[in-house]
Order: structure tokens, then sequence, then C-alpha cells
């Protein structure tokens, strides 16, 4: 009875190490199969970076790694300076290669209808009659010139208007046309903070004229042009 476990237990202690020993030489062949393989460098995400996130921002949350090339994705990045003026379209996690394909153009990323302002820039809303919206033939993508006009004290009955002050080249962001006569074309513009008060204030007196222009009009200037008409309302 000895001889027969003492000879079960001979073999199981055999079985076990030849088992050992067959781990470590499959072991031993992957660590040369990897010293051999090639490795390439690619970016990985070192932090989480939110969707909407620019190249600058990126380029301080991923590290270099080395990686074997059967693991490099294929569009895989090995410098930042590719997704440069671009933004990310989706979340990027810990751990994953950075790829071309997760940036765009900001300009990709505006809804429908939409241009993006430019960075610096505010956007603000006016309400406009067609006649003061360059006819309702407004577009998101156009520039426009905005005039603001300023009644001056009646002289002998009649009412003095000037153009105190002329922006060209405004960018329109974004059009709401009226669904009926009596609405006003909602019409979104970028401009600078500081100019932001004079397109609220100028809105709001009713003194806003807005002009298409093309590409060759002129810069950002002031003008004293006045006209006169017989009293009344503008």
């Amino acid at each position: 009875m000895r001889r027969r476990l003492l000879a079960g237990f001979t073999a199981l202690a055999i079985a076990m190490l030849g088992a050992v020993i067959l781990i470590k030489e499959v072991e031993s062949y992957k660590e040369e199969a990897r010293a051999d393989e090639e490795l390439v460098s690619v970016l990985v995400v070192d932090d989480f970076v939110p969707a909407g996130a620019d190249a600058i921002t990126v380029s301080g949350a991923v590290r270099t790694e080395e990686v074997p090339t059967r693991l490099v994705a294929p569009d895989a990045m090995t410098d930042i300076s590719g997704a440069s003026g671009k933004v990310t379209t989706t979340d990027l996690l810990p751990g994953e290669q950075l790829l071309t394909d997760r940036f765009v153009d900001p300009a990709a990323l505006a809804p429908e209808g939409t241009v993006l302002a430019p960075a610096g820039a505010v956007e603000v809303t006016v309400a406009l009659d067609a006649q003061r919206a360059a006819g309702g033939a407004l577009q998101a993508g156009d520039k426009v010139g905005v005039q603001l006009t300023s009644q001056l004290p009646d002289v002998d009955g009649l009412t003095a208007y000037t153009v105190f002050k002329v922006f060209h080249q405004v960018l329109v962001t974004r059009v709401e046309v009226p669904t009926d006569a009596a609405t006003g074309f909602l019409v979104t513009l970028a401009v600078s903070p500081a100019d932001a008060e004079l397109l609220v204030i100028g809105s709001t007196a009713q003194a806003l004229y807005l002009s298409l222009e093309t590409p060759a009009a002129g810069a950002a200037g002031t003008t004293a042009s006045t006209s006169t008409t017989s009293g009344g309302d503008k």
C-alpha cells in the first residue's frame, strides 16, 4: 500500500515539476520574442482629456511609450504637432494610443447652420428687420459691416442722423430667419468684448444696420456721415 502511495506522490511531483518547467520555457520564449521584436514610439494618453480639447491641452496629458509593432494602431500618433489647430472629437482615456482620427477642425464641431467665433471674441445676437439685416440675405460665415447711427438735435424742424461708428468684416456666426413678418431676423455676430457693448446699445435703440461685405472691404473705422430728414422717426 505504502509503495503505491509513494509511487503516486512521485508521479504527481514529476508532473508538477514538468508543468513548472514548461511554463518557464514558454515565458522565456515570449521574452526572447519580445526582445527580438521591433518597438515603435507612440503617444499614449496619461490623463483623462475631455472632448473638444485643443492640441496644447492634449500635449500635457500624453506620454511617449515604446510599443511592439504588432500592437501599434494604424492611426497612432508619434508627434502632437500634427494636431495643431484641431480639437478632440471624443473623450480620451488613460492608456489608449493617441490617434489622428480623434482630431478635427473646430468648425466641424459647430452645430449645423453656425460657424465658430474666433478665439477671444464674444457673440452678440441682435434682432433686426429685413431692412436692417441686409435684406435678410445673411447666412452663417458671412462678413458684414455694422453701422451705428445716432439722432442729432432737431434744427428748424428737421431731424438729422449721423453714422458715428462703423465696424467692417464682422463675422456672422448664426442667423435665425423669422417665421412670420412680425418677427425680426436674429443675427449673431462675433465681436470683441469692447465692441459688444456698443452693439447691444445700438440694437436696443434700433440704431443698428448691417451691410453685406466682400473680403476686400475696408478695416474698422469711424465715420462722420450725416443725413437730414423732415421730423419723425428713422
